[in-house]
């Protein structure tokens, strides 16, 4: 009897609670690459969900990370300080500014619950905001925060009280210009204050500068830069979640320098460490220092050997990497573009750096999730792994770890197209 797959495996062993995207068991991951059990090798354009940044095992991120474990591997950031610790702290607020501080935790929730804990702390104001369609986490608070999907939530209701959800633009499906969406977005905001909660009972608001899971959307500059002067007003506090936006995503370090707008709160995690886990809350020192002791914490944030492989991280986005994800990023956006011309099944190719999404819509214009995972299925049988987003998952998001190069895009770009196209004839015929 032949041994079972590592998935059959996992039948036995695991609940089904977390959604699998494939099937694949993986037992090496290099660069731009992962190779399956069967030796087979897949370009991975997912990335671990936006994770592995510069690649899977980069060398210089495995070499300092080996260092670090060779000196200490926990300390306790509760009991004692450490140099990888620290070092990390000074080269993210180095470019974030000397105004700010930050905390180190596990997860992208822990980083929201950080955030929303301490502006609740230091406001004492009870109300948040947050936006339709994001995604902030699984915790319970952060299950109240996201609102991409009633399936996150089912069960776990009754959640944090005092939530309450603002529109986020999205002009492409409301049809409106870009001016008109923003509007009109500004005037439910408006709505919430006039008939739900008063703006001087909101702690903060929470929003995720280009939307992630709620599919890739990036949002007018206006409206930011509305939000922000909102806030200043009203003495409300601004978080972004950076979680799947931040190290170099999309073609700046943080997502916010493309929109001339900086948080007082950003939660930071994913593409910290590389894969090693490792989250951070980064907020304005004048708030950071109003947090008391003892009202935060936890065992392994900051743990050393993730805290060596985030400074190399870093280290690398510095030395090029950041730059080089805007050029192939709009290379491949060009390409994708020039594609979708071809075909009105595809509503719109968007995003910054290599946070890309397309969106794909049937012959009625509605939200076409079957197509999208019909092209996610071929492709993967094609050897290019690839994920979905947007509430009715019919955004097909585009990952790639900053490392890709052009040849591997034209790579990963060809099984694409050629995966859309047989798609695209399999849903005709069906319907003939």
């Amino acid at each position: 009897m032949p041994e079972k797959s590592l998935y059959e495996k996992s039948l036995d062993l695991f609940p089904p609670v977390a959604l699998r995207a494939t099937q694949l068991g993986v037992v090496k991951g290099e660069g731009a690459y992962v190779w399956d059990e069967e030796g087979k090798k897949y370009l991975d354009f997912a990335s671990g969900v936006a994770v592995v940044n510069c690649g899977h095992n980069h060398p210089y991120v495995v070499q300092k990370a080996k260092e670090q474990m060779d000196q200490l591997i926990h300390g306790g950031h509760n009991v004692v300080y450490y140099a990888s610790y620290i070092k990390l702290a000074e080269k993210i607020l180095g470019h974030v500014g000397s105004n700010y501080k930050i905390y180190f935790s596990n997860s992208g929730a822990e980083a929201n619950e950080a955030a929303i804990k301490l502006a609740k702390q230091v406001t004492h104001r009870p109300g948040i905001i947050s936006f339709k369609r994001s995604f902030h986490g699984r915790t319970l608070a952060t299950t109240t925060l996201t609102a991409s999907n009633a399936k996150y939530r089912r069960n776990y209701e009754g959640l944090l009280p005092s939530v309450y959800y603002a529109e986020y633009p999205y002009a492409t499906r409301t049809g409106l210009t870009e001016e008109q969406e923003v509007s009109r977005c500004l005037a439910q905001l408006e709505e919430i204050f006039h008939d739900l909660i008063e703006p001087e009972q909101v702690a903060c608001m929470i929003m995720e500068p280009i939307q992630g899971e709620g599919g890739y959307v990036v949002p007018p500059k206006a409206f930011l830069q509305a939000i922000r002067k909102i806030c200043d007003e009203h003495g409300i506090l601004l978080i972004f979640d950076e979680v799947q936006t931040g190290f170099g995503r999309t073609g700046k370090i943080f997502a916010y320098e493309n929109f001339d707008v900086k948080p007082d709160i950003m939660s930071l995690a994913k593409a910290i460490a590389n894969g090693f886990p490792l989250s951070a809350m980064v907020a304005k020192r004048e708030l950071m220092d109003k947090w008391p002791a003892g009202t935060h914490g936890g065992t392994f944030g900051g743990n050393p050997v993730a805290c060596a492989a985030g400074v190399a991280v870093f280290e690398l986005l510095e030395g090029g990497l950041v730059d080089h994800a805007a050029e192939v990023g709009s290379y491949f956006k060009q390409k994708l573009l020039e594609l979708a011309e071809q075909h009105d099944e595809v509503l719109e190719v968007r995003g910054l750096g290599l946070m890309i999404g397309i969106e794909f819509v049937d012959q009625n214009g509605k939200p076409d999730g079957e197509i999208v995972s019909a092209i996610r299925a071929k492709a993967l049988k094609k050897g290019l792994i690839l994920l979905n987003c947007g509430v009715n998952h019919n955004v097909i998001r585009f990952i790639p770890p900053l490392i890709v190069t052009k040849e591997q895009i034209d790579d990963a770009f060809a099984i694409f197209s050629e995966s859309m196209e047989e798609s695209l004839t399999d849903a005709t015929q069906k319907v003939n």
